[in-house]
């Protein structure tokens, strides 16, 4: 059982300051999802950590399964530019990267952490699991583990809407799997 009041005092220290502790079995786990990534997104076998180098939709549900306590993390920002979006979005992963560390080393060997963004810590991603060079960090997104965001987060009262375009303001979520 998660001491939630230790790690959140850790996840305010680190100035994550919006978050909800949600039960996994509210996860929304889709086909749709999957299918979207498939054909809708342009990273779509282009990254070590999406579709089709992620597990099944069936062992994704399974893997939710194995957890109870899930923290999502929301963030809130307004860009100008995709490339604006891409350094905050690097920046974002990387800080929740360390956190899901320090999680980790404060006693939770499940800790696991789905990023709201792709993989961006090299340059050029190989596109190949098993040419990963950083594979101690790269992660999925939720989304590429079939999470129907949308619906997931709305049911815990969080906003979320699609964008048309960059410069909108937007709500990006985490998600931290914790046992």
């Amino acid at each position: 059982m998660a001491d939630r009041k230790a790690l959140e005092a850790l996840f305010r220290e680190r100035g994550y300051t919006e978050f909800k502790w949600i039960d996994s079995r509210t996860i929304v786990v889709s086909q749709w999802v999957r299918m979207k990534c498939q054909y809708g997104c342009d990273d779509y076998g282009r990254h070590a950590c999406c579709p089709p180098n992620v597990p099944s939709v069936a062992d994704c549900r399974e893997f939710f399964s194995e957890y109870s306590a899930v923290v999502v993390f929301r963030f809130e920002k307004q860009v100008d530019s995709l490339e604006e979006r891409r350094a905050w979005s690097r920046s974002v992963y990387e800080g929740l990267l360390e956190l899901e560390r320090e999680v980790f080393l404060s006693g939770y060997e499940k800790a696991f952490l789905l990023p709201m963004s792709s993989c961006s810590l090299c340059p050029e991603c190989s596109g190949l699991r098993e040419e990963c060079s950083k594979p101690e960090t790269a992660r999925p997104t939720a989304e590429g583990l079939a999470v129907d965001v949308f619906s997931t987060v709305r049911r815990h009262g969080f906003p979320i809407e699609v964008l048309s375009r960059y410069d909108q303001p937007m709500n990006r979520y985490a998600f931290l799997l914790i046992e």
